[in-house]
């Protein structure tokens, strides 16, 4: 039975759904970024399998397109010997009119173990938590502008690897903040992770006017957002999430809020320069930052895979 204090929890406050950071204590966070580490090295053998969900089935739903992120979730899976089944929902009954609850009813009668659901309608991912059974497990892959806890928890290492303590950073998210579920996931691992300065940098029109309240700083100016940061956090422009005109040009756009070596050298000269992907050179990033010195982008995709081993063996294998 689900948590009505949070649904991510069971009865003895152990993870049993990844659906949202917001809500989930610091040692939980931890605990992930801790055994993420012990599957790092699983990448570098020759044999890159480990039992942990050996006869346990995951599928992943994808109700919206996903390159990096369905792709790492599979490597993941199988990397911890699961049977993982791609749902084409292209072809499936869904494109034919079946509703959400009656795909999933459908396929957890398959003797399905976890879901991992990309999804383009805020909240989806938790309706399936409620409506599933006892034994099954759901991971958030993005649901609409609401929430991408594994990449947020990906980021969160990627930030621990390199900076090691999270309580003298500054971390200046920059770009389209309102559209960005990443954005908002970041924000809740950041702040539950003690970062004493968070700041949002984009244009008005791109950025939410309720960051104040999270204790989230907002910079209308990019040189002013970045001076200083220790890491920058770059978000692509979603024109698939915009309605109407709420930037004058990309060209625009990449004159005030493109990250450059010019507005780089603003920052901490140690800092490190993070992107979800996919990237959009020549409008938020430009070609000689993300393939600099700083950039560690690449990495947070190796990282991603580890991450997202973790958060599939803790959930597994706690009791709802």
């Amino acid at each position: 039975m689900l948590s009505r204090r949070n649904p991510q929890l069971n009865k003895h406050g152990e993870l049993i759904h990844l659906l949202s950071i917001e809500g989930l204590p610091r040692s939980v966070l931890t605990h992930i970024l801790d055994t993420a580490s012990t599957f790092l090295a699983v990448n570098d053998r020759e044999v890159k399998k480990v039992p942990l969900l050996r006869g346990k089935s995951v599928f992943n739903l994808f109700f919206e397109n996903s390159t990096r992120t369905r792709t790492t979730f599979e490597i993941a899976a199988k990397r911890l010997s699961a049977d993982v089944i791609n749902l084409d929902i292209a072809k499936s009954s869904a494109s034919k009119g079946e509703s959400l609850l009656d795909t999933i009813a459908n396929l957890s009668a398959m003797h399905a173990d976890m879901f991992v659901v990309r999804h383009s309608e805020s909240g989806a991912p938790y309706l399936i938590a409620q409506h599933c059974a006892p034994h099954v497990h759901v991971v958030n892959a993005g649901d609409g502008r609401h929430a991408h806890p594994t990449q947020g928890l990906l980021d969160m290492y990627t930030i621990r690897h390199y900076k090691k303590d999270f309580t003298k950073l500054r971390v200046a998210i920059v770009g389209d903040i309102v559209h960005s579920r990443v954005a908002r996931s970041d924000i809740h691992a950041l702040t539950t992770l003690g970062v004493p300065e968070i700041r949002a940098v984009g244009p008005k029109t791109l950025v939410p006017g309720n960051l104040a309240e999270m204790g989230v700083q907002v910079h209308h100016d990019m040189a002013e957002g970045i001076r200083d940061a220790d890491v920058i956090i770059m978000l692509r422009l979603q024109n698939e999430r915009m309605s109407g005109a709420m930037l004058p040009s990309a060209g625009e756009y990449f004159k005030s809020y493109g990250l450059t070596e010019d507005k780089l050298a603003l920052a901490a000269p140690d800092c490190i320069v993070m992107h979800p992907g996919p990237i959009n050179r020549g409008v938020e990033i430009d070609s000689a930052v993300a393939d600099g010195r700083h950039s560690v982008i690449l990495p947070q995709v190796t990282f991603g895979i580890a991450v997202r081993m973790a958060v599939m063996s803790i959930i597994a294998g706690n009791e709802a």
